[in-house]
């Protein structure tokens, strides 16, 4: 059974930082491409992914929204995900999801919630 749960969540003031983690089970985790997820502004239950991270770690990508303040790395050995988020902003807010694309969706976890107050 596929299992991936995060955790780190919680409430800092805007411009702060908070680090997430995700541990995943189940399947084979150091040949999947991982994700961070987060509920998309004004869509709904939609999901947008705002980190990607290659089997291997060495390939990332970020969505324009969180570039150059979040980093995705993740340890193999550990089956973990992680997510350091930095320059906090309110619209940071929302639900934060790891997960893997597998057609024609998304397997994430049950999220972890992240609120910036001003």
């Amino acid at each position: 059974e596929v299992q991936l749960v995060e955790s780190g969540g919680g409430l800092v003031p805007a411009g702060g930082s908070l680090r997430l983690s995700c541990a995943a089970s189940g399947f084979s985790f150091a040949s999947r491409d991982m994700y961070w997820l987060r509920q998309a502004p004004g869509k709904g239950l939609g999901v947008e992914w705002i980190a990607h991270i290659n089997p291997g770690g060495i390939r990332t990508r970020y969505g324009d929204s969180v570039k150059g303040r979040f980093t995705i790395s993740r340890d193999n050995a550990k089956n973990t995900l992680y997510l350091q988020m930095n320059n906090l902003k309110i619209e940071d807010t929302g639900i934060y999801w790891c997960g893997y694309f597998q057609d024609p969706t998304w397997v994430k976890g049950q999220g972890t919630q992240v609120t910036v107050s001003s």
